[in-house]
């Protein structure tokens, strides 16, 4: 019989007894200067050495750190740096984040729904609960399954919304908890909700928590880009997709960003 993970076994006790859980101008030169192609780490103005990745990898938001990956990226890998050069940086959004939680139930509610049935929904879940501010575990579990399909959610996402919040509830899962979590606990315990997979904790850990090395190996656009920019015979699966873009750590959320950018100028449909 196959031994539970130790993550698992963190979840189920904590599900047992809820008390357990506790974002310059340069002057002309005279003299000309050859221009190293190193990367250099702006920061310091030490070179980014391609073979020694960066210790500390901090939130895609924090200043200067697009800069970096993009600097190692070029380093790295030449194909990838083709694209970079061609398409404008990466951008998220540093303003106040909102709450996992929040994010969270969001993502539930736009799963497998065209964009504008989706926006119609999330407002009209948002009109029922008081608005995002109000959207807390207690509140949502006070709304009854019944209500939430009146308003266009389908009984099985009620269900998922419910388990997500019962899971904030008995203390599975927190706020505070997810953004200290590193990001293999963090995947395997958001996996742990009804209807949270492997797709939806990547754009959760991408563009909610703006972490730098994630790769969604399940998303079809990134696949098709790996596909066509490596010159593949078929879409990678999860295996190969690791093994292609191994180069890209600790940065691999940046190489993503790059092969919806790839797809979209295709003319293929992209995740962002």
């Amino acid at each position: 019989m196959k031994r539970p993970s130790k993550i698992t076994t963190i979840v189920n006790e904590i599900s047992q007894n809820p008390s357990n859980s506790s974002n310059i101008p340069f002057r002309p030169q005279k003299i000309r200067k050859l221009i190293s192609k190193t990367p250099v780490n702006n920061t310091n103005n030490n070179p980014v050495n391609p073979h020694n990745p960066p210790k500390i990898v901090k939130p895609l938001t924090f200043q200067g750190e697009i800069d970096l990956a993009l600097q190692y990226l070029r380093g790295m890998d030449p194909l990838l740096a083709t694209l970079i050069d061609k398409h404008r940086p990466p951008t998220f959004d540093s303003s106040t984040p909102s709450p996992p939680f929040l994010s969270l139930a969001k993502s539930i509610l736009y799963q497998q729904l065209a964009v504008n049935a989706a926006k119609s929904i999330y407002n009209r879940f948002l009109s029922l609960i008081g608005g995002e501010e109000s959207v807390l575990p207690d509140a949502v579990l006070s709304i009854s399954p019944q209500q939430l399909r009146q308003i266009g959610i389908s009984q099985r996402k009620a269900s998922y919304l419910h388990d997500l919040a019962d899971k904030y509830v008995t203390g599975v899962l927190s706020d505070d908890s997810i953004l200290e979590m590193d990001d293999e606990m963090l995947f395997e315990m958001l996996t742990s909700v009804k209807g949270i997979g492997p797709w939806t904790v990547h754009m959760f850990m991408i563009f909610s928590l703006h972490k730098p090395d994630v790769l969604p190996v399940s998303d079809l656009g990134v696949r098709k880009g790996v596909k066509a920019l490596y010159g593949l015979n078929q879409l990678p699966g999860d295996l190969k997709m690791e093994e292609v873009c191994e180069k890209w750590r600790p940065y691999r959320s940046v190489g993503s960003w790059y092969m919806w950018r790839l797809m979209e100028a295709k003319g293929a449909k992209g995740t962002t």
